[in-house]
């Protein structure tokens, strides 16, 4: 496959990409002219309930099957280097926007915070959560985690890894500020709160998997971090557990 091939299917991925995440603000926020966490078709709690969490399985079953490092493998062997994570992003986006287009709303409120400056502080926190989501994979490789950087060097990037910025204060921070975006609201639905729930679940088996592969893949340098370094807390010291004669983070 040639370079300018792949750079433009690259460069596609990643505008769909960056339009899902506007959306998904957008949508968390009740904002714009798409549907969003508490506008939509009108349907009965408990079916609507079913529909917003069979739309969450099916994002997640492919997020958390294709991230694997042994399903990239196997994935490997059947698209060039090129354009791998490019249709993996491609995918990953599709399957969001269908969360997000054929989201159920369930309107009944848990909390409405409308006195000042609490309302104002909940959404800076929202908004310190998507910048920190979205700040995090910059702090790594950009690039490479939108699959730009492969497209034009037909190359995988480099495994490596720097506990710098926030990956000094957390292992996770694209987990946390997604967890603080999620949560952080001045008005708490229950359809709201279905949908950060799910997601948050989803999040903690992420982790696990994640930090599985991680371990695998950068060994001894990593667990070394593991023990210094909170998941998602800042602040959080990590417990620790001997395994075979050395002390490891659970994961």
């Amino acid at each position: 496959m040639t370079r300018v091939f792949a750079t433009a299917y690259a460069t596609v991925a990643y505008l769909a990409f960056l339009a899902v995440i506007v959306w998904a603000v957008a949508f968390l926020s009740d904002i714009g002219p798409a549907t969003a966490v508490d506008r939509g078709p009108a349907t009965a709690w408990p079916i609507a309930a079913a529909i917003d969490l069979l739309l969450v399985a099916v994002f997640a079953l492919h997020h958390s099957v294709f991230a694997r490092a042994s399903t990239k493998r196997r994935f490997a062997r059947m698209l060039p280097v090129r354009v791998e994570r490019s249709t993996y992003v491609l995918a990953a986006s599709a399957l969001l926007a269908l969360v997000l287009w054929q989201w159920r709303p369930i309107l009944t409120v848990i909390w409405d915070v409308g006195a000042e400056p609490w309302r104002t502080a909940l959404w800076a926190v929202c908004a310190l959560g998507w910048l920190i989501a979205i700040g995090s994979t910059f702090l790594i490789d950009h690039l490479g985690f939108v699959g730009l950087r492969q497209a034009v060097s037909g190359r995988p990037p480099a495994s490596a890894f720097q506990a710098r910025w926030l990956y000094a204060l957390v292992r996770h921070p694209l987990m946390l500020g997604l967890l603080l975006a999620f949560w952080a609201t001045p008005i708490m639905t229950w359809g709201h709160a279905l949908f950060a729930a799910a997601f948050s679940g989803y999040i903690a088996i992420g982790i696990r998997f994640e930090e599985r592969d991680l371990r695998a893949e950068l060994g001894e340098p990593y667990a070394r971090y593991a023990e210094r370094t909170p998941a998602l807390v800042p602040g959080l010291r990590p417990a620790v557990r001997r395994r075979s004669g050395s002390l490891l983070t659970p994961e």
